[in-house]
């Protein structure tokens, strides 16, 4: 009983000091403030829907070029072939392409072979 009795009161001083509150902001904030706060949340709500939709677009555009890209293909199954295909092509074209500044750097990374993008390392990341 004793909770619900301290629940009460502190709900009561919420209400007062709430409604104490809004009244000090009437009598001491400029004459149309308030219109121009709810005016700038609701530009903020409205530029956050229009990148929530931005992103949406962005998502759905990617996963269709991927489609058309790869097709209905399993994907690991193509990584787990690259290397194979790979040789088969510098074999038909005789070896190695020469490389070029951009390839020594690539290759001193450690990217050097590795795909430019893994549909499903960045599946929940943002566009930016």
């Amino acid at each position: 009983m004793r909770r619900l009795f301290w629940v009460g009161v502190g709900v009561a001083l919420t209400v007062v000091v709430v409604r104490r509150g809004r009244q000090l902001v009437d009598a001491y904030a400029p004459a149309g403030s308030a219109d121009a706060v709810d005016g700038a949340l609701r530009v903020t709500r409205a530029l956050r829907a229009a990148r929530d939709d931005f992103r949406t677009g962005v998502a759905e555009r990617e996963a269709e070029l991927l489609d058309a890209l790869v097709g209905d293909v399993d994907l690991d199954e193509l990584r787990a072939t690259a290397p194979r295909r790979r040789a088969e092509l510098r074999d038909s074209f005789g070896g190695r392409p020469p490389r070029d500044d951009l390839a020594r750097d690539l290759a001193a990374r450690g990217w050097a072979g590795e795909p430019t993008q893994d549909p499903d390392d960045d599946e929940h990341a943002p566009f930016f």
